[in-house]
């Protein structure tokens, strides 16, 4: 079966080594992007325990190397931007929080990476479509595909459409830590937060509330759930009462 794009049909042949067919048409849809040399995308997500079972491909590890390095420059300009008045340690953390393991690593959950990777038949029997090194690898390698084969201005839509929510949230007071430290100090009991939205799919308003054991503790909303969170965390940070001389969690503007 031909892999289809919205321009025309891939045969196994020009994919090889053949990736599952469903899980790259998702993934290509997922990604917003036709490529003129699907090779690329495949290369991106063949690993290297795959590359050691069938001699002859290359792994993802060149694209990753690639891609790491656009995906940091992207989000530079972007943060460098949005903080005129960050320092260089802050305007630093910001960025290493947004293109983290983990946060790559979520960004692949989102496009459902996993199920079309390359995979040897150990890291396939011991879970690596889950685990998330290879996952963020896997997407570093994919926008490094997106940059060879489209150029930056391509590539820089897809980094900002996957980092866009998390840019929202980075260098923002992080009340939900604050709480969480309260609580736990003062063994007062659980944190939890009950999640809602409201609004059509591309302008969503989002509500939590934090409850504190079972009882309502905080409401906040905002455009993103972590950013309704810390929202709802504050409220309850001051519902709680300051302790010891502590003061909300706040933003510094220097770094």
């Amino acid at each position: 079966m031909p892999w289809t794009t919205s321009t025309r049909s891939w045969t196994a042949a020009e994919i090889n080594p053949p990736v599952p067919h469903e899980p790259l048409t998702a993934l290509t849809a997922a990604l917003g992007h036709d490529f003129e040399d699907p090779s690329l995308l495949v290369q991106a997500l063949t690993h290297r325990s795959w590359c050691a079972e069938h001699s002859g491909y290359r792994s993802n590890e060149r694209l990753e190397f690639l891609g790491d390095a656009v995906l940091g420059l992207v989000v530079s300009d972007d943060l460098h931007d949005r903080h005129p008045d960050a320092g260089e340690g802050r305007l630093s953390r910001m960025r290493a929080s947004v293109v983290c393991a983990s946060a790559l690593a979520e960004m692949a959950l989102e496009l459902d990476v996993g199920p079309a990777l390359l995979l040897g038949k150990g890291e396939e029997r011991s879970g690596g479509r889950s685990r998330p090194s290879i996952l963020a690898d896997a997407v570093e390698a994919i926008i490094g595909a997106v940059y060879v084969d489209d150029g930056l201005e391509t590539v820089r839509d897809l980094i900002r459409r996957l980092v866009e929510p998390r840019l929202d949230d980075v260098g923002a007071p992080d009340h939900k830590s604050r709480l969480h430290e309260r609580v736990a100090r003062s063994s007062l009991g659980e944190i939890t937060y009950c999640i809602t939205h409201d609004g059509p799919e591309h302008d969503k308003t989002f509500m939590a509330v934090v409850h504190l054991d079972d009882q309502p503790l905080g409401e906040g909303t905002g455009r993103s759930k972590k950013e309704a969170e810390q929202a709802a965390a504050r409220v309850a940070w001051r519902q709680l009462g300051p302790r010891g001389g502590e003061q909300p969690a706040e933003e510094d503007p220097h770094g």
